[in-house]
């Protein structure tokens, strides 16, 4: 059973960052790929990004492409999501999971999620 540990989040004004923290039990990135969801209210979860264990690839959705960056501390057990120039509609709760890592972000997720945390972009 992978355990998780998420940390992070919070309120931050639009053009704001924050990075969340995804703490993994030992030995779960070895055979896992992790990928970050979110869910906003009364919207489906949706895949943001993820790692993909086996060559390191990661993938973004292309609504946060080029101000999320997500990145894998192995000696830690640790995922992390960067998030830069936050916008209102980042407002979500934010999950970890173990799953499928490819392009669509929609890969088969393990039943193993993390917590979540919210993130409220909001001035």
């Amino acid at each position: 059973q992978v355990q998780f540990v998420q940390s992070g989040g919070g309120l931050v004004q639009p053009g704001g960052s924050l990075r969340l923290s995804c703490a993994v039990s030992e030995f779960t990135l070895d055979y896992y790929s992790i990928g970050w969801f979110r869910q906003a209210p009364g919207k489906e979860r949706d895949g943001v990004s993820c790692i993909n264990r086996s060559d390191g690839s990661t993938y973004y959705a292309n609504s946060v492409k080029g101000r999320f960056t997500a990145s894998t501390d192995n000696a830690k057990n640790t995922v992390y999501l960067q998030m830069n120039s936050l916008k209102p509609e980042d407002t979500a709760v934010y999950y970890c999971a173990t799953m499928i890592c490819d392009r669509t972000l929609r890969g088969h997720t393990f039943d193993s999620w993390g917590q979540g945390t919210q993130v409220t972009v909001s001035s």
